[in-house]
């Protein structure tokens, strides 16, 4: 029961409670966005490419990577071209099914170091190759 001389208090909505869960949404959603993005790798110069279409595999792709200097990396450790082959062999295991194998050569590389490497990885049985590029 209300006394006559009570002054009348607006109603209020409190918004400092909602701002802050607005701030930890979009804090959450900056910070997956983050790891969305590839990382990892070498540093190369991708070609550019207008054409190009992503590849799907069930698992993760293995990536080979031919640096300018010429160097060949095998998920990011380096590797010798002639034993390139085992090493795959050792990631894919019995896998024998399609596996993806994706090959980052930088622009500046020779087209015959580029078709040497494909060559190994195509003696792999279940290799798919795929070429990274750039968009441009």
């Amino acid at each position: 029961m209300r006394l006559p001389d009570e002054p009348d208090i607006p109603a209020q909505i409190n918004i400092v409670p909602m701002i802050d869960v607005i701030f930890a949404i979009l804090t959450f959603f900056i910070m997956s966005t983050l790891f969305l993005t590839k990382t990892g790798g070498l540093p190369v110069n991708l070609p550019k490419a207008e054409t190009t279409q992503p590849q799907r595999s069930e698992s993760t792709p293995i990536t080979v990577t031919i640096e300018k200097t010429g160097q060949v990396s095998l998920n990011g450790n380096a590797v010798v071209l002639d034993a390139l082959i085992e090493q795959v062999t050792k990631l894919t295991g019995n896998n024998q099914n399609d596996f993806l194998v994706e090959i980052s050569a930088d622009e500046s590389v020779s087209h015959g170091q580029v078709i040497a490497v494909m060559d190994k990885l195509r003696q792999i049985p279940g290799a798919r190759l795929a070429i990274a590029t750039a968009t441009p």
